[in-house]
């Protein structure tokens, strides 16, 4: 048996979608990995500070949009003097091809890391048609 290997390109990172935004707010977009198994594929996008109730994964005509708000942080008896890690929000979009069972997808977010999967389409079957006489 051969294993059929696919040499993957590294695609430069995109702007998110085109929108008119109306607060005034970093918009970061987050790095993602995207692997293949049998049955999907799998997408994980790295939105540090987000949960399940701040992130809303949409699929719009071929278009899935990943959005993540996180709310900033609140120094409770002090003010940072500091502070290396920047808040923003989070969006990023990918094409989605017809290959995909639009369906059955499935998303999850645990530590910060948003896990959407893909399920692949069955392909289409040959139907045979009954022919009838007259």
């Amino acid at each position: 048996m051969t294993v059929e290997k696919k040499e993957v390109q590294k695609q430069p990172a995109s702007t998110p979608v085109e929108t008119e935004r109306t607060k005034l707010r970093r918009v970061f977009v987050p790095k993602v990995d995207i692997y293949e198994t049998k049955e999907a594929l799998v997408l994980l996008a790295d939105m540090p500070g987000v949960d399940e109730k701040s992130v809303d994964v949409t699929l719009e005509k071929d278009i899935l949009t990943l959005r993540g708000v996180v709310a900033p942080r609140e120094y409770k008896g002090y003010s940072a003097g500091f502070a290396e890690y920047r808040e923003g929000d989070y969006e990023r979009a990918f094409s989605v091809s017809e290959e995909v069972a639009r369906d059955r997808i499935g998303a999850s977010v645990k530590n910060g890391v948003l896990k959407v999967v893909l399920p692949k389409a069955e392909p289409a079957k040959a139907k045979k048609i009954a022919i009838t006489a007259g």
